[in-house]
């Protein structure tokens, strides 16, 4: 594979596991660096894409944090028609698949692992696991995110297991599945960067075949009337924002119909660290 060019795990699966020229060691006592033909990548990882991986290039002279594996058996007990599509690794990573096909990409021969077979429990809490490594991610896009949330809600029966399971609130799932409504063209622009997940939110509610127009007729409203010289911002300072009323804010709140824990994973999401120290100055100021 070439540096720096993105990898997905089916490539990846063709170069270890049943695929490697490597004959697998009888078993023995739980190794903590293992071949990389001993080691499969999750075939239920909710992650696509493993994304650009030249950030880990470093990864052949030193690995910071092990990946997390479970043991060949324990994860066939709970996928047993996954048994060709690991071969004949020993472990299975569920936490670390973007690292072992780092090594692979960058000619590292092994991999330091952890063995927790208590992850392979049950199909949920090894599908939570392998969600909550991505979610939070900044080279984990927003739907990719989204759809990972929305699997494990599937395999939960309820948002709120699945909330538990990801120590999220169901207002943050919430809004991670409402992005899920919107328009393809729209999850296309959310994913390169051209929609802020926040304007995206909002326009989630709106009717799927009047989604595109929103967005276009909120852009025209942006760029409409443009300062013809604008004074040049000071180095490092942050774009002026357009003043908003609380009673504004107010009002889109009560439209919204958002409880406490909603608006307040708006604002973790919306805010920085020292914004969510101001607001919380504030609102103890005015309690």
């Amino acid at each position: 594979m070439a540096r720096g060019t993105r990898t997905n795990l089916a490539t990846l699966a063709g170069v270890v596991g049943e695929n490697s020229p490597v004959d697998r060691p009888t078993a023995s006592a739980t190794p903590t660096n293992v071949p990389l033909s001993e080691l499969a990548p999750n075939p239920r990882n909710p992650r696509e894409d493993l994304g650009d991986l030249k950030d880990l290039v470093s990864i052949t002279r030193t690995q910071l944090q092990p990946a997390l594996v479970v043991t060949r058996d324990a994860y066939l007990r709970l996928y047993p028609e996954d048994e060709s599509t690991i071969g004949l690794a020993r472990w299975v990573v569920i936490n670390g698949c973007r690292r072992l096909a780092a090594a692979e990409n960058f000619g590292r021969p092994n991999l330091d692992i952890v063995v927790k077979d208590e992850v392979a429990t049950d199909r949920e809490t090894l599908l939570a696991a392998a969600v909550i490594e991505n979610v939070g991610r900044r080279d984990f896009d927003v739907i990719e995110e989204a759809k990972a949330v929305e699997l494990l809600i599937k395999e939960c029966g309820t948002v709120e297991k699945a909330s538990l399971k990801l120590s999220k609130s169901k207002g943050w799932i919430s809004q991670r599945r409402s992005l899920l409504n919107l328009a393809p063209a729209l999850q296309t622009a959310l994913r390169n960067g051209e929609l802020a997940v926040r304007t995206a939110r909002s326009l989630a509610q709106v009717p799927p075949e009047a989604q595109v127009q929103a967005w276009a007729a909120e852009r025209e409203r942006e760029h409409k009337n443009p300062d013809p010289n604008p004074t040049p911002e000071p180095e490092n300072r942050k774009p002026a924002r357009a003043p908003v009323t609380a009673a504004k804010v107010t009002r889109t709140f009560r439209r919204m119909e958002a409880d406490p824990v909603t608006l307040a994973d708006a604002l973790v999401d919306y805010l920085d660290a020292d914004g969510l120290q101001t607001l919380i100055q504030a609102l103890t100021e005015r309690h």
